[in-house]
């Protein structure tokens, strides 16, 4: 017997050593045969290390069957890797483009440095995003159609986000299809639009993207005082050709809501609203909204609603309420940079149907029921410290669902219910108590507009 012979014969011998079934007994005690299952080995290192050897063979030219080419520097590769990685790609190598035949292949549109970062990215699955080269690679990352590297810029450009840089980059997405960057872009600007309307970018904005911003209900305002100080500043950075827009973008400025003093001494005595009958017009139609009060039920419009008083990086608070058939004393606090709730220190008391305002950095809440009777007590708290003081006199009258407001920085309480009727009882805080205002009072005031805030 020959050596050959010899071994085939061992090999068979074990092999029929191996049993092609695992043997057992039933119940009955009869032996019985099931089937091995058989052994499946998944290798979690087989893509990576495949990958790596074929990058070493791209490295060295070996089985390369393209040259990119581009400003004269030459970029071996293989289709294969290419087409599996860019839909680009993809289509250039297995349709009927000249492409798919040639050799080398001319690319446009993109620099030799970040052609290669790309097409570095496409064997190793790595690749380094920074200040210098992210607005290269994102319209290279979109011309290629590699929708990784895109998201990724994205997420980049997201994080460096601020206000003298927002409006560019919102025009940087908007130019490359990156819808989601754009969102949050607009959103920044939204909420940090005073920070945005000193910045150089605001100036040079074109005239239809800012009509955009200063029409948006979010735009996070103090007073519309910023939003008419950061046109004035816009039309004058280039006022022979932006003055006749002047009508049009002042349009969209809520003068209504401005304090009258403001637009009295302000923007009545500004030159170029003086000197132009629309601008005068909407000047005159915010002085009768401030005048006569009792017209404004039939006066409102665009220009007279107020925007969303949301600020950026600051916190939402629920307090009280009513849970389970009961009144509540828990308070939560929502950041609205994050989403996320968080309880914070309770109430003394139980309240539901109260009132909540914020005043001085402190948040006052007043009356409101406590799931047996109705409270005039008021207590207030302060973020800096977690902790609620009752050590504020009470109103003159037990109610709940008291709407409260600051105004012209003192806090007011007004109307409200008492379980017997709806009350027409209104209240100013001052010096620690509250005292009895009369609307006449209140009509007189500059400052007509209340509105609430975050903290």
């Amino acid at each position: 017997m020959s050596l050959s012979d010899l071994m085939m014969t061992s090999a068979q011998s074990d092999l029929a050593s191996v049993s092609s079934c695992t043997k057992s007994k039933d119940m009955s005690g009869k032996e019985t045969c099931s089937p091995n299952l058989p052994l499946v080995y998944r290798s979690p290192k087989h893509s990576r290390l495949s990958l790596e050897q074929i990058n070493e063979m791209r490295s060295d030219g070996s089985l390369c069957d393209v040259t990119l080419v581009v400003d004269s520097v030459h970029i071996n590769a293989h289709r294969l890797v290419l087409a599996a990685s860019s839909n680009y790609f993809k289509a250039m190598f297995t349709s009927e483009m000249a492409e798919s035949r040639q050799q080398e292949v001319q690319m446009v549109d993109i620099s030799p440095r970040t052609l290669r970062t790309l097409i570095d990215f496409c064997y190793t699955g790595e690749i380094s995003v920074t200040d210098f080269n992210v607005q290269q690679l994102l319209p290279a990352a979109c011309l290629l159609q590699l929708n990784e590297i895109q998201e990724v810029c994205c997420e980049y450009l997201k994080k460096q986000l601020d206000p003298s840089n927002c409006l560019g980059i919102r025009a940087f997405a908007d130019t490359h299809a990156c819808r989601d960057l754009m969102r949050i872009a607009e959103k920044f600007t939204h909420h940090n639009f005073q920070d945005v309307a000193s910045s150089e970018e605001f100036l040079f904005l074109p005239f239809s993207q800012l009509v955009n911003i200063i029409s948006s209900e979010e735009l996070n305002v103090r007073s519309e005082e910023v939003v008419f100080t950061a046109v004035m500043a816009w039309i004058r950075h280039d006022i022979a050709s932006r003055r006749r827009l002047l009508p049009e973008v002042l349009e969209h400025v809520r003068l209504p809501l401005c304090p009258a003093k403001f637009l009295v001494s302000v923007v009545s005595e500004d030159p170029l609203i003086k000197s132009d009958a629309r601008c005068r017009d909407l000047v005159d139609e915010a002085k009768n909204y401030l005048l006569l009060p009792l017209e404004r039920p039939h006066m409102q419009g665009p220009r007279t609603r107020s925007r969303k008083p949301v600020r950026y990086g600051e916190v939402l608070y629920a307090v009280g309420g009513w849970c389970s058939g009961d009144a509540i004393a828990s308070v939560e606090r929502m950041d609205s940079r994050t989403g996320e709730w968080r309880c914070v220190a309770p109430m003394s008391k139980r309240r539901c149907g109260v009132g909540v305002a914020v005043l001085d950095h402190l948040l006052y809440a007043v009356g409101g029921h406590d799931g047996q009777s109705y409270l005039n007590s008021v207590e207030r708290y302060d973020p800096a410290t977690n902790q609620w003081s009752s050590d504020v006199a009470p109103t003159s009258t037990c109610r709940t669902s008291v709407g409260v407001a600051v105004l012209d920085g003192l806090l007011y309480a007004v109307g409200g219910q008492d379980g017997v009727s709806c009350l027409n009882v209104v209240e100013r805080f001052l010096s620690n108590y509250f005292s009895p205002v009369t609307m006449i009072l209140l009509l007189k005031t500059d400052y007509y507009h209340i509105q609430s805030y975050l903290i």
